[in-house]
């Protein structure tokens, strides 16, 4: 009797139809095992012609290959991640390869749940921006190398693990955007989405050792702010950076206390989207405007900050390429290659527009 046709036919029903055994059929549909090309061409026309779909899980048990590589991002609604994944999957669909996404919003403990997940899927690989921050916050992407799944980590590294990780250049990204800060002769420069901490650190040392404690992506762009003043010879002022809670709420109130003190900020550097929504809004808040009253550049360029008038000076990501970059590490390694075990960094670009003049004179 036929199978139902709401579950779709079977390989035995596909075997008949080609006028083979079980075991050919099988081994055709499943990619595996010697089949002659008659018998294989016969296989695969029966099974067009009865409309058999392949069970992905049940062939991947029988090969040990599922042709599917899962993603781990923070969140796929924000802009940044989303171009990210067309990236990865677009060199995947290429690579005949097909992607599971998903979402942590930053929570380690939604990154193991989903590590877990990816691994009782039996993907292939796995590519990962990962939340953890040290060694003792690994052990599910070990537990997924233990069982013979590469990882490649994108946007960001993990110090503890010792994988390929494609970045971009946020440290001297940073550098060169608070360089154009004071090039344009500001020396009161606010770094927005600095470590989430209760207090700032009072000295330079302490506030490198609180980033060191945050996400790698954070430490290095903190890292390249204070490259900046450096080699600027600006002292380095606690009160000029954010930190806390990374919200846009929380950099509307630090960006406020920046502007309230007695030698207020005339120039702010953030780093996340958020940052400078959150900016803006403290701006505006405080009856003050940009270029005029205080200088902005932020991180990942957008088409709402080129429209906005002015038009915001943004570090452009090539989120594209920083994707298919990881996915074609990640292929390359399913396809025999050595991994690499090292940083493949990208460069970003700084796209100046109107939103930088000189402080104004009080």
């Amino acid at each position: 009797m036929p199978a139902d046709r709401g579950q779709g036919p079977t390989i035995s029903e596909v075997a008949a139809e080609a006028g083979v055994g079980r075991a050919t059929a099988a081994r055709t549909l499943g990619g595996y095992g010697y089949v002659s090309p008659e018998l294989r061409a016969r296989v695969l026309a029966a099974a067009e012609k009865l409309g058999y779909r392949a069970n992905a899980l049940a062939r991947s048990m029988s090969t040990g290959v599922s042709h599917t590589l899962g993603v781990i991002v923070a969140d796929i609604g924000n802009p940044f991640f989303a171009g990210l994944l067309r990236g990865i999957s677009d060199s995947a669909r290429a690579r005949g390869f097909d992607v599971i996404v998903l979402s942590t919003y930053e929570n380690l403990q939604e990154e193991i749940a989903a590590t877990n997940v990816l691994i009782d899927k039996r993907v292939d690989g796995v590519v990962v921006a990962s939340a953890a921050l040290d060694r003792d916050q690994v052990a599910h992407i070990r537990a997924a190398m233990d069982r013979g799944i590469p990882v490649v980590l994108v946007d960001r590294a993990v110090a503890a693990l010792d994988l390929d990780a494609v970045v971009i250049d946020n440290r001297e990204a940073a550098r060169e955007a608070v360089e154009v800060l004071i090039a344009a002769g500001h020396r009161r420069i606010g770094f927005v989405w600095g470590p989430p901490v209760a207090q700032p650190p009072s000295t330079r040392r302490e506030l490198l050792a609180a980033a060191s404690r945050n996400l790698w992506t954070d430490g290095e762009r903190l890292r390249g702010y204070l490259d900046a003043l450096d080699d600027a010879h600006i002292p380095f002022d606690p009160e000029l950076v954010m930190v806390g809670p990374k919200t846009e709420a929380r950099v509307v109130g630090e960006v406020g206390r920046m502007l309230a003190l007695p030698d207020r900020v005339t120039a702010v550097f953030c780093t996340e989207t958020d940052g400078m929504t959150g900016s803006l809004r403290a701006l505006r808040k405080a009856g003050l405007s940009y270029p005029e009253d205080v200088a902005l550049i932020g991180f990942d360029d957008s088409a709402w900050a080129a429209v906005m008038d002015p038009p915001l000076t943004m570090i452009a990501q090539p989120v594209h390429q920083l994707g298919a970059k990881a996915a074609e590490v990640l292929l390359d390694i399913l396809g025999g290659a050595e991994p690499a075990r090292t940083m493949h960094t990208l460069r970003s670009q700084l796209i100046q527009r109107a939103s930088v003049a000189p402080p104004a004179s009080r």
